[in-house]
């Protein structure tokens, strides 16, 4: 089977800091990975690399075989919530529509239908009565959501995530987590970038341990394992209880 998506000796720098060193790794279609490390390991880095976001000094990416510009409508992207203008004067079914902007047109009215498909991913994730509502009014864990359902009706087989739980309360969790093992099970790849370890592996079948480079990647059930996580947090790790003390 052919890779959803493949890195080869990906690096890359902000300013003279090195923080993305020879990355590599493919990742298989159908499966949701965890992207974990330290703080500045290069995580929400590697999905913006990847994403032509930001710069590359060197290295190759393919999404299904091709350059990202060229797959561009396949690949669905989160990003952390923080970085997010949620000032900006819009309602959330906007916000969802904004999704469709890629098979729409940035000049052209939504139509029936797809104001149909944006409400329908609103409800998914239990966003349905906010739909007029501006998103600056939402708390976080309901503009997570908002941000969620945008993804959601693009209807994507690739999907990023950066820190989507982050800050969120538990029910925001849960509904997140059944969104993204629902689009693992209609076909899509899921790669998100967590930092709660204590969860990985209940949420997801694959993990990528990253701390510049690549420390392991596979299975989460051969690979999350108390020495590879040593190894990609070092010292950093503090005591996690009976799993990981």
């Amino acid at each position: 089977m052919s890779a959803a998506l493949s890195v080869q000796g990906l690096n890359a720098s902000y300013r003279k800091n090195k923080v993305l060193d020879g990355v590599s790794f493919d990742v298989q279609p159908g499966t949701l990975t965890s992207i974990v490390g330290p703080n500045g390991a290069g995580k929400s880095t590697l999905l913006k690399v990847m994403l032509e976001l930001h710069p590359r000094l060197s290295g190759n990416v393919r999404f299904f075989g091709s350059e990202y510009r060229s797959v561009k409508s396949r690949v669905g992207y989160v990003p952390q919530r923080g970085s997010v203008d949620w000032d900006f004067p819009t309602d959330a079914l906007d916000v969802v529509l904004m999704g469709l902007y890629g098979r729409i047109g940035w000049l052209k009215w939504p139509r029936r239908a797809d104001r149909e498909k944006a409400m329908q991913a609103l409800s998914e994730m239990g966003m349905a009565d906010y739909a007029g509502r501006q998103i600056s009014q939402l708390s976080g864990g309901q503009q997570q959501r908002v941000f969620l359902a945008r993804a959601l009706v693009q209807e994507a087989d690739l999907y990023f995530l950066d820190e989507p739980l982050a800050g969120v309360d538990a029910a925001t969790e849960r509904a997140i987590m059944d969104m993204l093992k629902t689009l693992k099970n209609r076909g899509s790849t899921v790669m998100v970038v967590h930092h709660d370890l204590q969860t990985v592996e209940d949420y997801f079948d694959h993990v990528l341990l990253l701390n510049r480079s690549v420390v392991a990647h596979g299975s989460t059930r051969d690979t999350f394992t108390r020495d590879n996580i040593y190894r990609t947090y070092g010292s950093t790790l503090r005591w996690m209880g009976e799993r990981f003390g």
